[in-house]
């Protein structure tokens, strides 16, 4: 028997059979997804080019992060969020240089513990354009640094020269005559035998304070310090061929920069 009252027009109408919680659920997720689906549509003549550039975003802007959070639990966010710009302009510095000698690179990737770097899609075509790339890095990080040491006096934070001084750490570490440090690959235009002076200080320091980055940059750089003791073929002659000017150029550019933070960082410690 049929509990239901007829309505005015004499009809029984039977209410509809209540949804699935089931179905309720996937309506819920799936509408959503489709109107983001339909706009997209609609604009991918606008998104496009940044949907493009979206797994670089992803590669650096997710590295940046990553290392930002890790050094946040250990200096706080304000320092960790300077640290991790200074590396990013270095970096930028590689990429400027590279860009300026054609040479093609990835997107910078950093690395917690360990510093940040960018892929060289192709290799340097001889000493003098891997030491133009080499010193890109350390020129325009210098540059980073030396406006954190000038924001110090401007507004009194201390934060400022903390980040100044490890600017200029970072960078004359960088500049170290080592494998593929970037001083590494500044002295390709110099003199390989640098190498030589950069591992004997690197193996110096692991004696006295050991580290493990220390230590991968000591054992990755035996190979290219091997090589200086083995008969050259044609090709790796013609590769270090560098012009008296080039050279000249490159060391002053290298030693000056050395000099420049060697005082830097001497003068942001007594400020700090």
């Amino acid at each position: 028997m049929d509990t239901h009252p007829p309505t005015p027009d004499g009809l029984i109408h039977h209410p509809a059979p209540a949804e699935t919680s089931v179905w309720q659920k996937l309506k819920k997720f799936f509408a959503p997804l489709a109107v983001v689906g339909v706009l997209l549509l609609k604009f991918k003549g606008f998104l496009l080019p940044f949907l493009k550039f979206f797994p670089v975003l992803l590669k650096t802007g997710g590295s940046m992060f990553l290392m930002m959070w890790v050094y946040a639990n250990i200096y706080g966010w304000w320092y960790a969020l300077g640290f991790v710009l200074l590396l990013f302009v270095h970096e930028c510095g590689h990429l400027v240089a590279a860009r300026r000698v054609g040479i093609k690179v990835g997107a910078p990737v950093f690395i917690p513990f360990m510093g940040a770097f960018i892929a060289l899609k192709e290799a340097p075509p001889n000493a003098w354009i891997e030491a133009q790339v080499g010193i890109g890095g350390p020129l325009l990080g210098s540059l980073g640094a030396v406006v954190c040491y000038f924001f110090y006096p401007l507004t009194g934070n201390p934060l400022f020269a903390a980040l100044a001084q490890t600017g200029f750490l970072l960078n004359l570490f960088n500049l170290a005559p080592v494998g593929f440090l970037d001083g590494g690959r500044i002295a390709t235009a110099i003199s390989p035998w640098l190498w030589v002076i950069g591992i004997g200080v690197i193996g110096v320091l692991l004696y006295t304070h050991f580290n493990f980055l220390l230590l991968l940059i000591f054992i990755f750089s035996l190979p290219r310090l091997f090589s200086l003791f083995r008969r050259r073929t044609e090709e790796e002659a013609r590769y270090f061929e560098v012009t008296p000017a080039q050279r000249w150029t490159m060391a002053v550019l290298y030693f000056g920069l050395m000099g420049f933070l060697v005082v830097a960082m001497k003068v942001s410690q007594v400020r700090l």
